[in-house]
Formats: structure tokens, sequence, C-alpha cells
């Protein structure tokens, strides 16, 4: 931040959101935005790094050098990690943020994505019914893909060199594959074209972010949301 690096610690909650606290100024910053909400930077905001939330088996065919972090010998000797069905506890938790947009259970699982200055929500079982989803957020032509593990989602930007691709899932392709009507190329779980006369092009990732339904409505008031069958 402003050319210096923070060092965080998990300090507590926050409309059951974790905060952290920076060492060298102690203020508290929100996980779910990098704002700032109390002390010496207050206002400030962190920038945003896009990732990925994968299943192991898919992250390691696509980068099978890539390091994995160890879980620390002593935390989990100790007990302290979160158990394996932390999730499916948290659904028997009500939550406490008030959520008067009912078109979803409070916990209904989304993914959500900003473009354009918009923002919408994709209810993860609608996804993985009807996987790619081809969308306009914002003005911006998208696309909306779940992987073959039925987990893990990216989106992307459909446009290329000032044209929109439309893309369909090729039937029965394992690996997954993506086929833009307008060439005949072949598309990855990547973005990547890994066939036809755009080879070696890739398209622009957009940062998605699985999340409760409660919570990404907290902090995107006006988002849109999809449901089935929507373009």
């Amino acid at each position: 931040m402003d050319g210096r690096p923070l060092n965080f610690r998990l300090w507590g909650i926050n409309n059951q959101n974790f905060i952290m606290r920076d060492e060298e100024t102690g203020s508290l910053w929100q996980q779910v935005s990098g704002e700032c909400i109390l002390g010496p930077l207050k206002g400030k905001r962190l920038r945003q790094v896009v990732h990925d939330e994968l299943t192991f088996g898919l992250w390691k065919r696509e980068d099978a050098r890539g390091r994995v972090l160890r879980p620390e010998e002593s935390v989990a000797a100790a007990g302290r990690y979160a158990p394996a069905d932390w999730d499916a506890r948290m659904d028997r938790v009500p939550t406490v943020t008030p959520n008067t947009d009912e078109r979803l259970p409070p916990r209904a699982l989304v993914v959500g994505l900003e473009a354009g200055g918009k923002s919408k929500a994709y209810p993860l079982d609608a996804l993985q019914r009807q996987s790619p989803v081809v969308d306009e957020v914002g003005g911006v032509p998208l696309i909306v893909v779940v992987g073959e593990d039925g987990k893990s989602v990216r989106a992307f930007e459909r446009r290329l060199d000032g044209r929109t691709l439309e893309l369909f899932a090729k039937p029965d392709a394992r690996p997954l594959r993506l086929v833009d009507s307008e060439s005949g190329s072949e598309w990855d779980f990547a973005g990547a074209a890994v066939a036809g006369p755009l080879a070696g092009r890739r398209l622009t990732k957009v940062a998605v972010l699985n999340d409760y339904w409660f919570d990404w409505k907290l902090y995107h008031p006006e988002t849109g949301l999809y449901t089935l069958g929507d373009r």
C-alpha cells in the first residue's frame, strides 16, 4: 500500500466476514472488499489479485510444477484447522446480517463477478446445470464456465480483437473444450485456444468470487442475479 508492504493477521469478524489488522499501522481491513475500515489507512483499498479456487486435481493438471503450502504441523496436531465439513456445518449457522432479498436462501453459494461497473451473481447449482453461461454484464460480453470437476468456476471476456465470440461446450470432450462458432477454434478451461485458426490466443480472465448470497448482496447491493435460462 502506497509503496510499502503490509503484514496482516486475523483480528476478528465483521458481518460474518474476516477482518485483518496490519502490523505496520494497526489499521483494520475487510477481507471481502480489501477496504480499510478503521485506523490511519481508513478508506484505502488493496488491489485485488485475480485468483482461482480450483480442485487440486484440476490445478495440478494445469501446473504440474506448482508448489503446495503444507499445513503447519503444530497447528494440525492441536486440531486448530477447520474441519473438512466446515462449509456444511456453516449452513446450519444463522446469518446475523440483514438480507431482504429472498430470491435465494442467505447461504446459497453464488459465483459473483464485476464487469463494466456492474455486478452479477450466478448460483453455483444453476451453473452446474447450464454451464457454460454466455452473458453480458455492464456491456462486457462474458462466458462463465464450470470445470469438468463440477466445482471449479472461471469467467472470461468473449471479446477478441474487437469482435465478440459465441462459445459453446464441445459435446463429450474430456478434458473440457469450448468451441467458438466464428472460427471453429477450441479453447480450454484456462481460456487458451489450443486448436484451430486462433490457436495460441488467450481470452481475458475475469475475477470471480465464490461467496454466500447474503455476503455478496451485502457488499453489492445493486447486483444482478442469474437464473436458469437467462441470457
